[in-house]
């Protein structure tokens, strides 16, 4: 594609570097920009930029947070005895879309995949279970709320068999949500359903 301009080329590769956008996508987006107000166009850039520099991860979940412990952490309307572990902040934003939740959650940041070379070191699986052994905690229940694939039973497993608590209730989501879909793409009944009728979870 010939472009007219190296600053159009360079800004386009940038964009198209983005998920679900290709270069026609992204000439499309350069253009509109180009056609707005420059205070417009500096906005959204130093909004990302921001972003970039200034986003914080909550010490105690690893949710996405502007502060150094996020909101639902720190929220006294929570339930500190119920703990959701997913997979990432999209499958928060997903749960909490429900209004069917009130508890806390804990951000894994992914699941265990020896194909892509992640195991349980690369994840938020050991301060997830620190939160759960600590002799002072709160936590009665963990709902396992990672996609239902062969990854995220293969951390969910691995999970519960380091947990040395007894006395604590394991849960997993019901099978509303499909076997192979993924938390973001449910839609929010069929997410909420699969919230309010969690069972006890059984490892294959």
């Amino acid at each position: 594609m010939e472009y007219p301009s190296q600053l159009i080329e360079e800004a386009v590769n940038e964009i198209s570097k983005l998920p679900g956008i290709g270069k026609k996508t992204a000439l499309r987006l350069v253009l509109h920009l180009l056609k707005q107000p420059n205070e417009e166009t500096r906005s959204l850039a130093q909004a990302l930029v921001k972003m970039r520099d200034e986003i914080k991860f909550c010490k105690v979940c690893h949710n996405i947070s502007d502060q150094e412990i996020c909101r639902i952490c720190t929220s006294p309307r929570r339930d500190n005895t119920v703990v959701c572990v997913i997979e990432d902040t999209r499958d928060v934003m997903a749960i909490e879309n429900t209004g069917q939740y009130l508890g806390l959650y804990h951000v894994l940041g992914g699941v265990i995949s020896p194909i892509e070379g992640i195991g349980p070191d690369n994840l938020n699986i050991n301060s997830l279970l620190h939160r759960i052994n600590a002799s002072d905690s709160t936590i009665k229940e963990l709902i396992l709320a990672l996609n239902p694939t062969m990854e995220g039973d293969t951390t969910s497993f691995f999970i519960t068999k380091k947990i040395s608590r007894p006395g604590l209730k394991i849960t997993s989501l019901a099978r509303g949500v499909p076997v192979g879909g993924e938390l973001e793409y449910a839609d929010e009944i069929t997410l909420g359903r699969s919230i309010m009728a969690r069972t006890h979870y059984q490892p294959n």
